[in-house]
């Protein structure tokens, strides 16, 4: 049995979520040492209670899995892992990301910029607009566009990266044997060239309206923004801006008048102060600091800045690891988070480190 054959093993147990599956699996060492383990030992786990394990011993999972995994290779569906390289690097940062991503498609992840726009499915001419010129306005800095394929606002998004060339990814409720809404078969192809389909449903899974609320967790947890263009008091793209702001990344949302139905959720967030307010490229270039990547070249290798003591242990940190959390960097170097605060800021401004959405530092210049 494979890494993926676990994984999927594991998904299929009626009791486990994401959450207690990487527990298990960061804990034992990999998913197939889980199903190897004994459960007196899972069993100690904290957590991991045996309703938890119930089903270990059902064959009725294994058929499943075996069932899948046929869908997999006929499909030639690529299943990235949580803890693999080539898992969406924000989205492995969120607690409850999908153990197993279902993609298809020609995309590429590496070292991209990456936003989400979601909205209304009742989009207005007005929100088609602003939509397109906003994506059009980005194209310089060759984002990937995310949303869920929905109509309105998310067909919309996709529709306008392709024009530009941009990648786009489409985030599904369903499992990759089906496509929702039917209509939109006709944007598979193009899409599937300029991007792909990501999902966490098996192609048994049912297709139930829950799904969406648990989609949206990827939409808003794989990109670095997301911008909301219209929407109601109520819906899904309040909830994905919702959980973009729980995983601290930033929102961004269209303002309108108080009167159209349209813009209530938007002035909403942007009133709770969970939304920067859009009102065209320049906020969003503004906040993400995309002008000192697209305006300056990148740092020299052979450039070698003085660094203090300080500076050194956290470089020395950064280089064995190459992104860490702030928390992180905090415990393992011993520092103190006044200092440490100081000292990041020291090393960014020496082109050695650049910070990343969720308080995460990366190391872009190895100096020795």
């Amino acid at each position: 049995m494979n890494t993926t054959e676990a994984l999927l093993t594991l998904k299929k147990m009626p009791n486990l979520g994401d959450i207690s599956i990487k527990k298990l699996v960061q804990t034992i060492g990999s998913a197939e040492g889980v199903l190897k383990e004994k459960k007196e030992h899972l069993l100690t786990i904290p957590g991991i209670g045996a309703h938890k394990i119930k089903g270990f011993d059902d064959t009725n999972i294994l058929k499943a899995v075996a069932h899948e995994m046929e869908f997999i290779e006929k499909e030639q569906i690529k299943c990235l892992h949580f803890d693999s390289e080539d898992y969406p690097f924000l989205l492995k940062q969120c607690i409850d990301s999908p153990v197993l991503l279902f993609t298809a498609g020609n995309y590429d992840l590496h070292d991209r910029k990456i936003i989400s726009i979601v909205g209304t499915r009742k989009v207005s001419k007005h929100g088609i607009e602003f939509c397109e010129t906003l994506i059009a306005q980005l194209k310089s800095y060759n984002p990937i566009i995310v949303s869920g394929f929905a109509y309105g606002t998310d067909i919309t998004s996709h529709k306008a990266a392709m024009d530009q060339n941009l990648q786009t990814i489409a985030c599904l409720g369903h499992g990759l044997n089906q496509i929702y809404p039917k209509s939109h078969k006709r944007y598979m192809a193009s899409l599937e060239s300029n991007g792909g389909f990501f999902t966490d449903f098996t192609s048994t899974d049912k297709f139930v309206p829950q799904n969406f609320l648990r989609r949206n967790r990827i939409i808003a947890g794989m990109s670095e923004a997301t911008i909301v263009i219209e929407s109601a008091d109520k819906g899904g793209s309040l909830a994905t801006a919702q959980m973009a702001h729980s995983y601290d990344r930033e929102v961004f949302a269209v303002p309108g008048r108080y009167s159209d139905s349209l813009s209530t959720g938007c002035n909403q967030l942007i009133k709770n102060h969970q939304a920067h307010l859009l009102t065209n490229v320049d906020d969003i270039i503004t906040n993400l600091n995309w002008d000192c990547d697209h305006n300056n070249p990148p740092p020299q290798l052979d450039l070698f800045p003085t660094l203090t003591k300080d500076e050194e242990k956290v470089y020395q940190f950064l280089k064995e690891n190459r992104s860490e959390h702030i928390d992180s960097i905090a415990i393992d170097c011993d520092l103190p988070m006044y200092m440490l605060s100081s000292l990041l800021l020291n090393l960014e401004l020496k082109n050695v480190i650049r910070p990343l959405p969720g308080k995460f530092f990366e190391l872009i210049q190895l100096i020795r």
